[in-house]
């Protein structure tokens, strides 16, 4: 048998304020119908003042670890997935270690921002089927809301603040991840970055080229969603669920398409969260759960695209 990376718990976290689209009307020059017709977003979730991308993901670990059945000391290692740390280190997977508790095993973070969960769930991949760890706690979390630029109604629309995460546990057997598929190119990293960091002095905000963004998305994301299943022996008929990265209706609708698949298999969550980054597939996947779309045995391609730019896919069983 073969020794996978199965399923064991999920749970997710949102911040308590909602921020409808008729809330930001009101702030900066856009409307309700300008940000539903070109993103499909309706309401997004901001931080408080004070709350942390650690307490986000905090939350969300607990959740998942209640849904498992588990206790934190039974997870030999965190990966958290985030391009907003609370602070430049200690990594954020360390903060939440110690915020639930756990004295054994290790902790890190993974950043390639939208696409960090898939990029994380890879590496939890790597460590079980290496035997380096049984069980491990994947999170994405964001606070996203602290990267905007409140003046640029291109960008302040998209984004919300989340967390979700998985427990992944060793397990043989056809469930858990089957396949997974990555890529990066820095050639086209100013179509999406935080004009902030360490050679500047400040934290800096968000910037977009939104058309290019769309176009690469719809072409990468149908693309290494094929090469994740071809890597699995499967095809787009034996997917039950696409999960994808919730950053925009069109683009999660365009490549549906392009990979042959009605929207009725598409988990959606973006009216209610927005994009929140390395957090919208957990996130996405906690709640289809909960919804009782997604259900044990059920085929599942996940697929992001993020600044870098990076991109990749993970099929897996539930």
């Amino acid at each position: 048998m073969t020794l996978r990376a199965v399923v064991k718990g999920v749970g997710h976290y949102l911040p308590d304020r909602v921020v409808s689209n008729a809330e930001l009307e009101a702030r900066i020059e856009t409307s309700d119908e300008w940000i539903r017709t070109r993103t499909g977003i309706e309401r997004r979730h901001l931080v408080a003042e004070g709350q942390t991308t650690t307490d986000l993901a905090t939350r969300a670990a607990r959740a998942a670890l209640a849904d498992a059945g588990l206790e934190p000391d039974d997870i030999d290692t965190i990966i958290v997935a985030t391009s907003t740390p609370d602070l430049t280190f200690p990594s954020t997977a360390t903060m939440v270690q110690g915020e639930l508790g756990m004295t054994r095993g290790f902790a890190f973070d993974v950043q390639a921002v939208c696409a960090g969960f898939i990029f994380a769930l890879t590496n939890a991949d790597g460590l079980i089927r290496s035997g380096q760890a049984k069980r491990v706690l994947v999170i994405g979390a964001e606070t996203f809301s602290r990267l905007m630029d409140w003046e640029d109604r291109t960008t302040v629309v998209l984004f919300g603040d989340g967390a979700g995460a998985l427990v992944l546990e060793a397990a043989e057997g056809e469930r858990g991840i089957l396949s997974s598929d990555l890529h990066s190119d820095g050639r086209f990293r100013d179509l999406l970055y935080v004009d902030g960091g360490t050679s500047t002095g400040k934290t800096g905000y968000l910037r977009m080229q939104g058309k290019e963004v769309f176009r690469h998305a719809v072409s990468k994301l149908a693309e290494t969603a094929h090469t994740a299943l071809d890597k699995a022996g499967l095809t787009a008929d034996e997917v039950d669920w696409i999960v994808p990265h919730q950053a925009n209706l069109r683009i999660i609708s365009a490549t549906a398409q392009k990979m042959g698949l009605p929207m009725e298999k598409v988990v959606v969550t973006v009216q209610d969260h927005g994009n929140t980054s390395a957090a919208s597939i957990p996130l996405a996947l906690s709640v289809g759960k909960a919804r009782g779309q997604i259900k044990t045995g059920d085929v599942i391609v996940t697929e992001a695209i993020g600044g870098g730019l990076a991109w990749g896919s993970v099929v897996l069983r539930w």
